[in-house]
């Protein structure tokens, strides 16, 4: 995830990495910190890979700063991880959000389509948070716990609206 957003970003424009945290942090930091300790040593990998370049650019009163910028190599990298995602970044909601944030960049409508399919066929499969002794899910009014009925009826509607989205964006990109 930490990869993906980077390159994305990185896609966008040059940024220096105070600025790359920053994006970064908006887009994934609500549900998993991005700490110094995970951005660099990621940025790191990445320059070393090839993916991405530093370059020393002077600051305003201050020692230069090093700007990013992503290489050939590193859009090709984006676009693969965009269209093939992993089957986690399919069925882990805040991944998905992620591939999602950049998945625009993918510039064949039919590519985007076999992603968004991916993450429908996902989100129809029968699947509960809390399941019976046979095995099956647990219906929401059959739940005693307020709290695990609230977490059922949330996730519910947010897996209503999500496949509401799917379906009419598909329809839109004419697949």
């Amino acid at each position: 995830m930490l990869t993906l957003a980077i390159l994305g970003f990185l896609t966008e424009r040059p940024l220096h990495a105070y600025e790359l945290r920053r994006h970064v942090s908006g887009l994934i930091g609500h549900n998993r910190p991005v700490s110094d300790g995970a951005l660099y040593p990621a940025l790191q990998r990445l320059h070393r890979s090839g993916l991405i370049e530093r370059r020393s650019e002077p600051g305003d009163s201050a020692p230069p700063r090093q700007i990013l910028t992503i290489t050939d190599e590193g859009r090709a990298e984006l676009l693969r991880r965009l269209t093939i995602p992993k089957e986690t970044e399919i069925t882990d909601g805040g991944s998905f959000f992620t591939l999602l944030a950049f998945l625009s960049l993918v510039p064949d409508p039919e590519q985007q389509a076999a992603v968004l399919r991916r993450r429908l066929d996902f989100l129809t499969r029968p699947a509960g948070f809390f399941t019976t002794e046979a095995g099956s899910p647990v219906r929401i009014k059959d739940e005693q716990d307020r709290y695990r009925q609230g977490m059922l009826v949330m996730a519910r509607a947010t897996q209503q609206a999500e496949r509401a989205w799917l379906e009419e964006t598909l329809a839109e990109i004419g697949s």
